[in-house]
């Protein structure tokens, strides 16, 4: 992808991503539908099915042969990462967006031929906008974010960790998140993988650490903190397949090697 055409592709997704935040902003000012998909803590409402579904029309409207892949299912069943491939979160922090009416986001990853080119975050009710384009840097609200600071270590280091991990669970040995608890200078949990990426980019946490996501879940973040100096993998260090739910770990690189030593899956 040239970035002529990349930067109009950036250009046109980044209007509709502020499109589809007044649509929601819009949608929570009267009653709308809550279900459930898989249990009571998994939710999805209307709003993210509308959402959704407006970026899908809006993308195939002047993009036709690209493919896009959704968390609600309104999208394609993609099996393959040739051509370009749009992958989107409508609503990524439902629970908070239910309950909270902040902290959620638009995630919208761009890939071509597997390729990470463009990643836009947008934080619907602070509106803020983190956009990145591969070989072009990362930004806040067109600040450009700074590259990551490679010397910091563990013991300075927030890291985006749910108490789950920390708890008996069947993915992960505990006791060990229990020293990496104790180590780090602390962890937090903002119930927004894409956010929690938008954070590391940002720099103002450092490292994020969770046993299952889904490709709209990491799509988008994965390339802005490509852009700062960060990197992204599976808990054994083996590359994401954004074809399927990983585990992850995003940190920079330093902290990412150190945080490999301290997740052991049972």
């Amino acid at each position: 992808m040239d970035n002529r055409s990349k930067q109009s592709m950036l250009d046109q997704a980044k209007q509709w991503v502020y499109d589809a935040g007044q649509l929601i902003r819009d949608m929570m000012e009267g009653p709308y539908q809550i279900n459930t998909k898989k249990d009571h803590k998994d939710l999805v409402t209307e709003v993210d099915e509308a959402t959704e579904q407006f970026l899908l029309n809006k993308i195939k409207t002047i993009y036709p042969d690209h493919q896009v892949m959704g968390e609600e299912g309104v999208g394609e069943d993609v099996e393959s990462l040739e051509g370009t491939v749009w992958i989107i979160d409508p609503i990524d922090g439902t629970m908070n967006f239910v309950h909270q009416r902040r902290f959620f986001a638009i995630s919208v990853g761009i890939y071509h031929e597997g390729i990470g080119e463009i990643g836009l975050i947008y934080d619907v009710m602070g509106d803020v906008m983190y956009e990145a384009a591969r070989g072009q840097g990362a930004y806040k609200n067109r600040r450009r974010l700074q590259p990551l600071d490679q010397t910091k270590t563990l013991e300075d280091a927030l890291i985006g960790l749910n108490n789950v991990w920390a708890m008996p669970n069947r993915r992960l040995k505990e006791t060990t998140i229990h020293q990496l608890i104790a180590k780090a200078k602390g962890t937090r949990s903002y119930g927004s993988a894409a956010l929690e990426f938008a954070f590391i980019a940002e720099g103002i946490i450092d490292a994020y650490v969770t046993m299952r996501l889904a490709p709209w879940d990491v799509a988008a973040g994965m390339i802005l903190v490509n852009e700062v100096g960060g990197m992204t993998t599976q808990i054994d260090g083996s590359p994401l397949d954004l074809l399927q739910k990983n585990t992850v770990i995003c940190a920079n690189q330093a902290i990412h090697s150190e945080l490999l030593t301290y997740i052991e899956p049972k």
